[in-house]
């Protein structure tokens, strides 16, 4: 799937950064809709078709944390957390709440732009990477995947993710058994270069966890291979 001209929503109570952002990624050839607190990024989220959000942490009326699990009720698109603290804590807990990504203040423009491209790409052409000679629909054991509608089916049940967990799970159940370390996974699902990433990928899988197994303490697809990384079983 591609959009000739993909559209961002961002969202940030300080005018002056909304705009300076907005004049960054349309210089890049995107469509900016801007949004200055959580409740308006909800409409304009309905108004809208939008592919990715670029939102901020503390804001008026409805912060940043909460308007994104709004969102995720609904929502798989990207969604990347600006915020003033780079605590991995902080990091965490924005991942843990749904976001896709972290973009610390002060932001590196080329860097910013950099994590739009990538996040977008993934949630754009999700599937689209070694799907060659291969079905669309990847099953093991109770879970169905299909790469091509950027849909799970667990025991026969529709189960939302998020474009990142998608792509993290295709990774993991086209090769099932094969352990991927955190660094591999964030390499190849975020294509970047993978430094410091683990807790980054762990909030992740123990998303995708949550979603997929009926004990997510005794997961039977999911698996943590000790000091090494995370598999799919074989099943």
């Amino acid at each position: 799937m591609e959009i000739k001209e993909p559209v961002i929503l961002v969202v940030d109570d300080d005018k002056d950064i909304v705009g300076a952002i907005a004049k960054l990624l349309e210089m890049e050839g995107y469509k900016v809709i801007k949004a200055y607190d959580g409740l308006e990024a909800l409409e304009k989220l309905t108004e809208n078709s939008i592919q990715l959000i670029l939102i901020d942490v503390m804001m008026p009326k409805l912060d940043g944390l909460s308007t994104m699990m709004k969102i995720r009720a609904t929502e798989n698109i990207p969604i990347l957390v600006l915020s003033a603290k780079s605590e991995d804590t902080d990091k965490v807990l924005g991942l843990s709440m749904g976001a896709d990504d972290y973009i610390t203040k002060p932001y590196n423009p080329m860097e910013l732009v950099a994590r739009v491209r990538s996040n977008l790409r993934r949630y754009m052409q999700l599937g689209a990477i070694d799907t060659a000679n291969k079905t669309d629909i990847i099953e093991i054991g109770g879970l169905e995947l299909d790469t091509k509608a950027k849909s799970l089916k667990v025991d026969g049940k529709p189960v939302k993710l998020t474009a990142t967990e998608l792509k993290i799970l295709e990774l993991l159940m086209k090769n099932a058994g094969r352990i991927f370390s955190a660094e591999e996974i964030y390499s190849k699902v975020w294509n970047e270069d993978a430094y410091a990433v683990e807790n980054t990928v762990m909030v992740h899988i123990r998303h995708i966890r949550e979603k997929i197994e009926i004990n997510p303490r005794e997961p039977k697809y999911l698996k943590v291979v000790w000091g090494i990384g995370y598999k799919i079983e074989k099943i």
